[in-house]
């Protein structure tokens, strides 16, 4: 079997039960507020074999990507460079102002939805992610 990325929104029903909506309020142990520090809580857990070439080839993108890299000079806490944001295309510039950026261990993440937080990765790469999460046997979703 052969995993592609096709770029759209076709299957919005995949996996439906494991992504259950549960609401984001205080009767939800999994509750992440508006207000939530900008730390990313760990909400699922994906047993892999990565080893480091992998993570490194993703740290590694950002300095192909003319987005990625703004943002991972951004991100960084050494840089005082605030012009940098006028170079971003615009939906990179929205997310950025509204702090949905976080940058861990040399990765950066993009949190979609209080509940929903994405590893930012250069499209070359997509492929890669994909085979690595669903080919493995230990990987795959786990609910």
């Amino acid at each position: 079997m052969t995993i592609v990325h096709k770029d759209g929104n076709i299957h919005k029903n995949a996996d439906g039960l494991g992504r259950w909506k549960s609401p984001n309020n205080i009767d939800n142990p999994a509750c992440v507020s508006e207000e939530a520090s900008p730390q990313i809580p760990i909400e699922g857990i994906i047993v892999t074999e990565l080893n480091t070439t992998f993570f490194e080839e993703v740290r590694n993108s950002y300095t192909q990507d003319k987005n990625g890299r703004i943002l991972f000079q951004l991100l960084n806490k050494d840089c005082k460079d605030n012009s940098l944001i006028h170079a971003f295309d615009e939906v990179w510039k929205k997310s950025y102002y509204e702090g949905r950026f976080h940058l861990l261990d040399g990765i950066i993440y993009h949190r979609t939805k209080p509940t929903c937080v994405m590893t930012v990765v250069d499209r070359s790469l997509i492929n890669l992610l994909l085979k690595e999460f669903h080919d493995s046997p230990f990987s795959g979703h786990l609910s």
